[in-house]
């Protein structure tokens, strides 16, 4: 029986990408291992043709390569399965806060899927393990679990040792508290409004540029003295989560809310 203390699924989720760039990477390989509250498990695994090509120095890192995934379906042809899957789920995975979320985000909003991440808590293993000790998940998973990790880079095999780590990690620190909303706050380093952590939430609950000249500043006072910017933004090589986030903030301006 998990450790963990559920009240809906836990979906770990971690993919193998073209890159690390969230807005015009693609995913290659996916793995989510669900987590349910009566202690069951259900793992579901899929390589995706990214429809475009795999860069070599990727392809060295996680040995997949262009004609493995040829004749595999894109992600918008599967992507209400995968939705489906993780409906109604809370989301974890390891550095999934700003890598594996985010760029899942893009290709479910890209295959027109109205992604929402304010349904879900977020568990950022990696988070847990450097607020508590401050290192890899390969390094994770031999401080915490005793074992060297065999098959790295492969989605299944990351996926399972991320969910082992957490598992070992509220054994060693009973101090955590075991439910999800509260690990979902403990592995939460920033208060993001985006996945990206381009827009956060400041000490008085607004949302403030995290980023660029306007840095600190409210979103709604720049889009108010300087509409331009969110044109800029717009037009820019920003995720397409982070356009939703600001489109909303500027219709809200627009409606006086």
């Amino acid at each position: 029986m998990t450790k963990i203390k559920l009240h809906r699924p836990l979906c770990f989720i971690d993919l193998e990408t073209t890159g690390v760039n969230v807005a015009s990477d693609r995913i290659i390989e996916i793995a989510i291992l669900k987590l349910f509250p009566n202690g069951d498990k259900e793992m579901k695994s899929a390589r995706i043709n990214p429809g475009i090509p795999i860069p070599p120095v990727t392809s060295a890192i996680h040995g997949i390569y262009d004609d493995d995934v040829k004749d595999r379906p894109v992600f918008k042809e599967v992507a209400g399965m995968w939705y489906k899957f993780i409906e109604g789920c809370d989301l974890a995975g390891y550095n999934s806060n700003k890598f594996d979320i985010p760029l899942l985000a893009e290709e479910f909003l890209r295959a027109e899927i109205e992604f929402d991440i304010t349904a879900h808590k977020l568990i950022d293993v990696q988070n847990i393990f450097h607020k508590m000790e401050q290192r890899t998940l390969a390094a994770a998973y031999l401080f915490y679990c005793g074992k060297p990790l065999e098959n790295a880079h492969s989605a299944e095999a990351d996926i399972s040792a991320t969910a082992e780590i957490l598992e070992a990690q509220l054994e060693r620190y009973p101090q955590l508290d075991p439910g999800v909303p509260a690990l979902s706050e403990f592995s939460t380093m920033t208060r993001n409004v985006d996945l990206m952590g381009r827009i956060v939430y400041n000490a008085q609950n607004v949302p403030v540029f995290n980023f660029g000249k306007h840095n600190g500043k409210p979103v709604r006072d720049v889009f108010e003295k300087e509409p331009s910017y969110y044109s800029w933004m717009m037009d820019g090589d920003f995720p397409l989560y982070t356009k939703k986030v600001i489109t909303k903030i500027r219709l809200d301006l627009k409606l006086g809310k």
